[in-house]
């Protein structure tokens, strides 16, 4: 998978954001959105994936939208992201938009290298994966999650179960204890995706240097 580094190459905290064409669009106003709301040194390293909705689930899963369906390509994608999560002194933290975000939270699932989860407007609507984080749980310190206020009100009866599984994560989270937060923003799925991108990023380094 192709990488591309911005903010501080040097820095010790390391974002680990999995990444399209799309995103790669906007993901230098996203960047700059990070550092505008955080005084932590970091860089953002974009993995570029091939197939998003294969590269990033978790099993195979029916389409919810058009006619492609998910695929089971979150392991061998972890696998190639762990590789370059291997300094002992650096911190890593995963996060993404959308489908990027739900693989960062299962990615929390199988290991405890990330030290925060930034999953913004995750798709969890996906079938199986809250019951999935019932039993497995995440193995990070913090957890950011949110969603568009409009994102349930939608006639797609799998993607409309959207807020009720993200209420279900964020409580499962905070019974577990573990430092999680649930911000409701403005507008659909598709509005701002770069800014609530760094959002989730900035609280999550916030909340780990307070």
């Amino acid at each position: 998978m192709k990488q591309y580094i911005f903010g501080n190459p040097d820095a010790n905290v390391v974002l680990i954001q999995p990444v399209d064409d799309h995103d790669l669009a906007w993901i230098e106003k996203e960047t700059a959105a990070i550092a505008e709301n955080s005084d932590t040194d970091f860089q953002l390293i974009a993995v570029k994936v091939h197939d998003w909705n294969k590269d990033l689930s978790p099993w195979e899963a029916p389409p919810v939208f058009g006619k492609e369906s998910f695929g089971n390509g979150a392991g061998e994608t972890l696998e190639k992201i762990l590789e370059i999560c291997t300094d002992p002194g650096r911190t890593y933290y995963i996060g993404g938009y959308s489908l990027a975000a739900l693989f960062a939270l299962w990615a929390a699932c199988q290991t405890d290298v990330f030290r925060g989860v930034a999953a913004a407007s995750p798709s969890a609507w996906f079938p199986g994966f809250t019951d999935y984080m019932k039993e497995h749980g995440l193995q990070t310190d913090a957890v950011y999650l949110s969603l568009g206020d409009k994102e349930e009100k939608t006639r797609n009866q799998v993607m409309a179960t959207v807020g009720v599984r993200i209420r279900e994560m964020h409580a499962l989270l905070e019974e577990r204890g573990v430092n999680c937060v649930l911000e409701w923003n403005k507008g659909n799925h598709f509005k701002d995706a770069d800014l609530r991108t760094a959002r989730a990023f900035a609280w999550i380094m916030n909340e780990q240097n307070r």
